[in-house]
């Protein structure tokens, strides 16, 4: 039997940012196994202050590894990593030890990428910053980055953020080949005002905030992450997971998306004049998604993208949209997903390919905790065990544990369930 999840938030001040020396994240025995990277290689800088933490990002070499002792470092500025093949990582492994907080920075941004590939950033937490927390800069020639087993807490705009790209730069450069893995996105409350003036002065309403919203990425997985509490002033924040503008052959998979605004979305109503088509070739599968009223899983202005082994539960969903296919969605395949609430909204007017979808009214009961977000089955269910459609390429379910020759409906293959 799996444990509830178990919420340890610590207080944040009315008034906007608060400092706060130790993190107590939400954790739950049935979140996504962390894999430990491999020992450190090349030259290894060890710091223990905040000035040896912006010496090393100067002089490490290609290949470099930046390793940051336990500690909470207030940060008092953007800080940048330039270099080719550096990692930076937290020593112990344990990531909610090693703290880069932005409560005092000068800026609006925390970490950044810029212009080199091959970065790994690693088993630390960055916290408190009004804009985005790893800002990997797309528009500035950066590929080629993991972030593995890390936290992001009150980010109030993206936790992870790739920019658009300028047009000129298009045809010979996309931001290829990364990964955002392993990692904790969750804020404590809903943004508010005083968390990000630019919100109120550009006309959000406060809902201009979400986990990761890159633009033209290429071959990007999205994998084992769990994102808890993304919301807006008004339950309209973007995506937990946010892909749009140009983007090719990205996975989405094995995420837990617990009571954001918005789950996952593979485009945007909004599409400007210089982009045909959103998502191209993309995959969502084995995902877990829970009560984002806003919507659970988007498809709009997609082409040859595939939704596929979901679970999403929100009996009470405000808008309706457990999974929404809107706009043109050319050759889109939507198939084995378990809906426990509304039905599937189809309002796109492409032929899509849906095939053995269920929907019931409220399954609560039969996941091991739907209020804490865990929706695994308690046991096999009729119309969803061994039901499912073969041949969508879906070998293992969100646990990794390998599917039957006749799959089950949903996220979790309860068959094989040990």
């Amino acid at each position: 039997m799996r444990c509830p999840i178990v919420f340890l938030l610590f207080l944040i001040c009315s008034t906007g940012l608060a400092e706060q020396s130790t993190i107590s994240p939400p954790t739950a025995d049935w979140f996504p196994v962390v894999p430990a990277l491999p020992p450190a290689k090349g030259e290894v800088i060890r710091v223990t202050t905040v000035e040896e933490l912006f010496r090393a990002a100067e002089t490490v070499k290609p290949g470099g590894t930046i390793v940051i002792a336990d500690g909470h470092y207030y940060m008092p500025r953007f800080f940048d990593i330039r270099t080719d093949n550096v990692t930076l990582r937290g020593e112990s492994g344990r990531r909610e030890k090693a703290v880069l907080d932005g409560v005092r920075s000068r800026h609006g941004e925390l970490v950044g990428i810029t212009g080199c590939k091959g970065v790994t950033i690693a088993d630390l937490t960055i916290q408190n910053i009004k804009w985005n927390g790893f800002k990997i800069n797309s528009d500035k020639f950066t590929t080629e980055v993991t972030i593995h087993n890390c936290i992001v807490h009150n980010i109030w705009q993206r936790g992870v953020k790739g920019p658009k790209v300028r047009e000129e730069d298009r045809d010979r450069f996309r931001p290829s080949d990364c990964k955002i893995q392993y990692c904790l996105f969750y804020n404590d409350r809903a943004k508010r005002p005083t968390d990000d003036p630019d919100d109120a002065r550009h006309g959000f309403g406060g809902n201009y905030i979400g986990g990761i919203d890159v633009m033209f990425a290429r071959r990007w997985t999205i994998n084992d992450n769990v994102f808890v509490g993304i919301k807006g002033k008004t339950g309209e924040a973007r995506g937990a997971i946010f892909l749009w503008q140009g983007i090719d052959d990205c996975v989405i998979e094995r995420n837990i998306i617990i009571d954001c605004d918005t789950g996952i979305c593979l485009g945007n109503s909004h599409k400007p004049a210089d982009i045909d088509v959103h998502c191209t070739g993309c995959v969502v599968r084995n995902n877990f998604v829970t009560r984002c009223s806003e919507t659970g899983i988007l498809a709009d202005y997609t082409a040859d993208c595939r939704i596929v082994h979901n679970t999403i539960h929100d009996p009470d969903s405000r808008l309706r949209r457990l999974i929404r296919l809107v706009h043109d969605n050319e050759r889109l395949v939507v198939a084995n997903n378990l809906l426990s609430g509304p039905p599937m909204r189809v309002e796109t007017k492409s032929r899509v390919r849906s095939a053995l979808n269920v929907t019931r009214a409220n399954l609560s009961d039969q996941f091991v905790d739907a209020a804490g977000g865990d929706l695994h089955l308690t046991g096999p269910l009729e119309g969803v065990t061994n039901e499912g459609a073969i041949g969508l390429d879906v070998e293992t379910d969100i646990d990794r544990d390998r599917r039957g020759t006749a799959p089950d409906i949903g996220a979790d293959e309860v068959a094989l369930d040990e």
